[in-house]
C-alpha cells in the first residue's frame, strides 16, 4: 500500500511552508544533540565503509553529518519539498537526496539494488506514520539492510504525549513550532509503545542494542525548558 494523500499532502504543505532557516522545523535539532550521538551507538555494530540511508531526511541537517561518519549517506523522504530544502542546503558528493514513499516497496527495493547492503538511521518516522503504513515502513528498513547492513532506530514512547500536551496547555497556547505541526494535522508519538519493537521484529529484524532516550526539539516552554521528547532507540540487524 501507499500513503494517503492527506498524509502526503500534510507533509508537503508543511515542508513548503517551512523556511530554509535551521532549526525551523520543531524536530530539526543540531546533530551534535542527535545523529551525533547516535552515531556512536551504531557504530559499534556498523561497517563504517557502506552507505547509511537517512529515512525521513527532512531537510537533511541529520544526512549531512552521517556523511562525515559514513562513506556515503542518502537522505530520502516523502515530500518533493523536503527534498528540495536539503539539496539547496548540501554540496559535496559524499551526500545525496531522492524523494522516496517508504510504503512504495518497488522503489525500496530499487533503492536497495542501486547501493547493495547499506545501513539505516531512521528518527522518529513510524511514530507519527499512519497506523496501516507503519507495518510497510518497518519492512523498508529491513529490505534497505539486506543481510549486512545495521539500522538504527528511535522512535517517541507514549511518555512523548505528556510533553506535548503540557507544551500545548500553556497559557498561551503551543509555541510557534508545535501549532505549525498540529496545524498540518501531524500526529507525533501516536503509536504505542509496544507497537514498535513488534513491527520491527515482523519485519525480519532482530534487536543487537536498544535503551532509552529523548529527541531535542527546537522549541522551549514558557519557562524556558527545551521540550526533549522520551524515546528509545534500537540498534538492528537481519534475523
Amino acid at each position: 500500500m501507499n500513503v494517503s494523500d492527506n498524509y502526503r499532502n500534510a507533509w508537503e504543505s508543511y515542508w513548503r511552508e517551512t523556511s530554509d532557516e535551521a532549526g525551523e522545523a520543531i524536530w530539526d535539532s543540531d546533530p551534535s544533540l542527535t545523529a551525533e550521538p547516535h552515531s556512536a551507538l551504531l557504530l559499534p555494530h556498523a561497517d563504517r565503509e557502506r552507505t547509511i540511508v537517512d529515512l525521513g531526511c527532512g531537510n537533511g541537517t541529520q544526512t549531512r553529518y552521517l556523511a562525515t561518519r559514513f562513506a556515503h549517506a542518502v537522505g530520502v523522504d516523502l515530500s518533493h519539498a523536503a527534498v528540495e530544502h536539503a539539496r539547496r542546503a548540501t554540496t559535496g558528493d559524499t551526500v545525496e537526496f531522492q524523494q522516496l514513499d517508504l510504503t512504495d516497496s518497488a522503489a525500496v527495493r530499487a533503492l536497495h539494488e542501486r547501493l547493495g547492503d547499506a545501513h539505516v538511521y531512521m528518527r522518529a518516522v513510524i511514530h507519527q506514520s499512519e497506523p496501516e503504513a507503519r507495518a510497510a515502513v518497518a519492512a523498508a528498513v529491513a529490505e534497505i539492510i539486506g543481510t549486512e547492513g545495521r539500522a538504527f532506530v528511535v522512535e517517541l514512547t507514549s511518555g512523548s504525549r505528556d510533553v506535548l500536551s503540557r507544551a500545548a496547555s500553556q497559557p498561551a497556547g503551543p509555541g510557534p513550532k508545535l501549532r505549525r505541526v498540529f496545524h498540518h494535522g501531524l500526529k507525533p508519538a501516536d503509536a504505542d509503545d509496544e507497537e514498535i519493537p513488534r513491527l520491527l521484529g515482523k519485519a525480519g529484524l532482530t534487536v543487537l542494542a536498544e535503551g532509552d532516550t529523548a529527541l531535542p526539539q527546537t522549541e522551549y516552554l514558557a519557562d524556558g525548558t527545551r521540550i526533549d521528547l522520551p524515546a528509545r532507540w534500537f540498534v538492528l540487524a537481519a534475523r
